[in-house]
């Protein structure tokens, strides 16, 4: 059993909802990120997704894209990031799911790829710009070396597509709660508690909702609707940018531990 499958496990045994963070390496330092992913493993988070800084961020919306520019303009680097972590997952509970986009991967040579990042201790992959017809030559091998590749569902996924996603994801399932770019948003589609039914008739996998939850009720809404995680990004992206580093490091702490809050509430 992976260390993703595993946490789920745990959870579902105790009738828990995932919390998922997810920040973005090098903004506004590697130090920072080291101290982010520590504080959130101590602050409730099960298992924490970071996003590696890249050029043309086709599915984040405008507060993780202005931060992977931030961090891109330090000279941060996918061997920087993973030193770091390397470093870092040692002192860490919760599993380490790597976001990326695929022209890094297939640019370093996927089987380098994910040598380097099981070697830094990372559980997971999350690829948004992979589509499922050319997932298989990275989900085959990422299984083998017990990396969990991730799929998206997204609210226009027709139900022969959304079987076919549920069948190969790894790990979990990535369900897009809103069309469109990641960011933080007043309210969730209204398709979401349907799809989560209809990915449930088809599958026993996890199921994360992501793209869009901001907010304390948000969270609290989809652990209602029945999902077994909770990803929340841009809300934790943008508290980590502001002001200095303490202050990022103090807020994220705190909406962390108010997120895990309202998630267990619900589920008890």
């Amino acid at each position: 059993m992976t260390a993703i499958s595993h946490c789920f496990e745990t959870l579902r045994r105790n009738h828990e909802c995932a919390l998922i963070p997810f920040i973005t390496a090098g903004d506004p330092d590697l130090e920072t990120t080291a101290k982010a992913l520590q504080i959130l493993d101590r602050s409730g988070a099960d298992i924490i997704e970071l996003g590696v800084p890249y050029s043309d961020p086709l599915a984040d919306g405008p507060v993780i894209q202005a931060a992977a520019t931030r961090a891109l303009q330090r000279g941060i680097t996918l061997d920087l990031v993973l030193s770091m972590l390397q470093a870092t997952t040692p002192s860490l509970k919760a599993p380490i799911v790597l976001f990326t986009y695929y022209n890094p991967i297939l640019h370093r040579g996927i089987e380098k790829f994910l040598q380097q990042i099981a070697a830094a201790g990372v559980a997971g992959l999350v690829v948004p710009d992979l589509p499922l017809e050319e997932a298989a030559g990275l989900l085959q091998p990422a299984g083998e070396m017990g990396i969990d590749l991730t799929l998206l569902v997204a609210p226009t996924s027709s139900a022969q597509r959304i079987e076919a996603i549920a069948h190969s994801s790894q790990g979990f399932i990535y369900l897009v709660s809103v069309t469109g770019v990641t960011g933080m948003r007043s309210q969730l589609e209204a398709r979401v508690p349907d799809l989560l039914k209809q990915i449930r008739a088809v599958t026993d996998k996890p199921i994360g909702i992501g793209f869009g939850i901001s907010q304390v009720d948000q969270a609290s809404q989809v652990r209602q609707w029945g999902a077994d995680a909770a990803i929340v990004g841009s809300a934790f992206v943008k508290r980590l940018a502001e002001g200095t580093p303490e202050q990022g490091l103090d807020a994220i702490a705190q909406f962390c531990q108010s997120l895990k809050a309202a998630i267990t509430t619900t589920a008890s």
